[in-house]
């Protein structure tokens, strides 16, 4: 097995990077997580202001 050094890893890495462009799916799935997560955690929390006297 060839040892690579960090620097050449770090370096193909970035080169792989720009080759795949902005990631729009990823970004599109994170903001529609987070939205959701917001959303949860507004209507569990709406739950909880109730007074049920």
């Amino acid at each position: 097995m060839e040892r690579h050094p960090v620097s050449a890893w770090l370096t193909e890495a970035a080169r792989a990077a720009e080759q795949q462009g902005a990631g729009n799916l990823l970004r599109v799935v994170l903001i529609v997580m987070v939205v959701g997560c917001v959303l949860t955690a507004w209507f569990v929390l709406r739950g909880y202001k109730r007074k049920d006297d």
